[in-house]
């Protein structure tokens, strides 16, 4: 594995540098010797650990945080033209690079394991990077969510192999070359980026084509969107092409998927014989990105059985269905997911982990793009809670759509059946939900946006 630092990356600046994506990039050029520096909106434990790297992390904006020596300016699609940042650096005619290219160039030289989907992403490469390393192959990984301390979600290994979450939101997984192209899903999300299933399509057809020549794709035989790209992409030249799931047609398939609490038991058809591993968290989506791991793994080169073994050794990733704690009773767990589709298999699956005891969700929508498209499936989605708080839309990066509110949510989960109510302050909620909860109870934290930080709130209101 090269150790090298890109050209004109020696001295990078990165705007956002406590994103996941970003920070995962900045810790790998630090590992490797780069003199990083960026800054963030605020402080954060990411910023703590890029520190003890020895990046310089400023907080705030602000021109002057921009050294006289940087030698690029690293961006995400997230980043506003108008940062004063990126404007000093036009200024100064300092490189910008945007964020997948700089990834791109990382994974120079090295065997690259690029994971794609809709949803399931960061899952699945959190469970590739955990298996590789337990393996003793020392990949390189680069994983949109924390593994297991802040600053976990990437690093510079010494092995060939290197495994990076591929995101479609912006297009930007069509800089990637990878051996190895996984694609757990594909559905109509992003819709500031992507007006129709046509063009997701188009964008998922993109990042296969990039496939390097003698490759594999590792795709779904069960996601109805899996099943069309596969049927799209099914004649290209020099592609080997693994699908994975419960259909019978599947070349892994799921023979059985058995709950074990906030567990489970999964085996699989491989070469006409059977295989049997755990995986630490609970629900079929996630038994489902085992498996796309495990294909993915044996595809690069490791040995099934081994890998198999290994994946057990995965015991989940930030904000992914993730125990925050108990108090009085009342266990409250996070959950990243943000689309329904995501919203309904978390509930699902700690639906099936409850079994008699209720499950209480505080839902914060993520974008008012979504929001205004996938309200109604929201709604829906959280009538498989037995109760629900709804908190207001999270804007990330987008600015208000008029009419579009978490009241759109809210009437689609009433008009569902579902027990759901407003929350228009977040200061509140921990005491909202103390009143609601009883011993027993699983509280759901629910959303990619700042919901997450309510867990510790909660428990701490619990035993108040």
């Amino acid at each position: 594995m090269s150790t090298s630092i890109p050209p004109a990356m020696d001295r990078p600046h990165f705007i956002g540098i406590g994103g996941a994506g970003m920070s995962g990039i900045a810790k790998i050029l630090a590992q490797r010797g780069a003199r990083v520096a960026g800054s963030d909106a605020r402080e954060s434990e990411t910023a703590a650990a890029l520190r003890a790297l020895g990046a310089t992390v400023h907080i705030g904006h602000d021109a002057a945080h921009l050294a006289l020596d940087a030698t690029c300016v690293v961006v995400s699609s997230a980043i506003r033209a108008e940062n004063p940042e990126l404007v000093a650096a036009r200024e100064r005619a300092v490189p910008v690079v945007h964020r997948s290219d700089a990834l791109a160039a990382l994974m120079d030289g090295a065997r690259p394991i690029a994971v794609a989907g809709t949803h399931g992403k960061t899952t699945t490469t959190s469970m590739l990077a955990v298996a590789l390393t337990a393996l003793g192959l020392e990949p390189s990984y680069a994983i949109g969510g924390d593994l297991d301390a802040p600053g976990s979600n990437a690093h510079h290994g010494s092995g060939e192999i290197f495994v990076a979450e591929a995101d479609e939101s912006d297009r930007s997984f069509h800089t990637y070359a990878p051996e190895v192209a996984v694609v757990l899903n594909v559905e109509l999300d992003h819709h500031a980026n992507y007006a129709s299933l046509e063009e997701i399509y188009e964008s998922f057809e993109t990042f296969v084509g990039k496939v390097r020549p003698g490759g594999t794709l590792v795709i779904s035989a069960d996601q109805p969107g899996a099943v069309e790209l596969t049927r799209r992409v099914r004649d290209t030249g020099g592609l080997n092409i693994v699908t994975v799931g419960e259909s019978e047609s599947a070349s892994v398939r799921i023979t059985r998927i058995s709950p074990r609490g906030l567990t489970s038991e999964v085996t699989v058809l491989l070469d006409g014989r059977m295989l049997t591993f755990t995986v630490s968290v609970p629900g079929r989506h996630y038994a489902h990105n085992a498996v796309a791991a495990l294909a993915a793994g044996i595809a690069i080169g490791a040995p099934a059985r081994n890998l198999a073994s290994a994946l057990g050794k995965y015991t989940g990733v930030k904000r992914r269905l993730q125990l925050k704690g108990e108090a009085a009773g009342v266990q409250v767990i996070d959950s990243y997911a943000h689309h329904p589709t995501e919203m309904a298999a978390d509930l699902e699956a700690i639906r099936g982990a409850a079994g008699d005891q209720r499950v209480l969700v505080v839902f914060q929508p993520h974008l008012f793009s979504r929001t205004r498209e996938l309200a109604a499936e929201m709604g829906a989605a959280l009538a498989l809670a037995d109760a629900s708080v709804v908190l207001d839309v999270y804007p990330a990066r987008e600015d208000p759509i008029p009419g579009v509110t978490s009241a759109l949510i809210i009437d689609a989960a009433r008009a569902a059946g579902a027990d759901v109510m407003a929350e228009h302050d977040k200061e509140a909620i921990p005491g909202v939900v103390a009143g609601m909860a009883k011993p027993g109870d699983l509280v759901l934290t629910m959303g990619a946006g700042d919901v997450t930080e309510l867990g510790p709130l909660i428990l701490a209101r619990l035993v108040a």
